[in-house]
């Protein structure tokens, strides 16, 4: 009788385990940007993007150690002006486009508007890099930091 309840306890701790809550993350830093509206964004970095300061959290700023001036990194952001509902967009918001869903395309506007950005570090000064281009707006808030990874040829 002991094992039958031994064992219902641990099915119920792997069910609730496996239940997925809400997703929560803190930034780990901002953007500091000259772009301050959506509108003064180029859709892509390589579409006229400045440079901009990253300022990493003071308790998150040991993450950042090692990273220096040349390095490539890929930022994570919370596109917090997105919209959120929308699912279906015309790409690059040319009315002539067909409308695509919003996972088919590098909208900002989606159900978890996570920003992907790959810059090149040009200063590290303290717990701020200076990256770019990155075509984020100032007060985008940072979620993660990843290097570049480089892919060696096969042999």
């Amino acid at each position: 009788m002991a094992a039958k309840k031994t064992s219902a306890r641990r099915a119920t701790v792997r069910a609730k385990r496996a239940q997925v809550g809400p997703a929560q993350f803190r930034p780990i830093g901002v953007i500091r940007s000259t772009l301050k509206t959506r509108a003064e964004a180029p859709k892509q970095a390589s579409e006229g993007a400045p440079d901009a300061w990253l300022e990493v959290d003071s308790r998150v700023a040991d993450g950042a150690d090692g990273i220096k001036a040349g390095d490539e990194l890929i930022i994570l952001t919370w596109l917090h002006q997105a919209r959120r509902e929308v699912l279906k967009v015309r790409p690059r918001s040319d009315p002539r486009r067909q409308l695509t869903g919003v996972f088919a395309t590098r909208s900002p506007d989606r159900p978890n508007p996570v920003g992907l950005h790959q810059v090149t570090v040009r200063e590290v000064a303290g717990n701020r890099l200076r990256i770019g281009p990155i075509e984020a707006i100032d007060g985008t808030p940072v979620i993660d930091i990843k290097p570049v990874l480089c892919s060696t040829p096969s042999s």
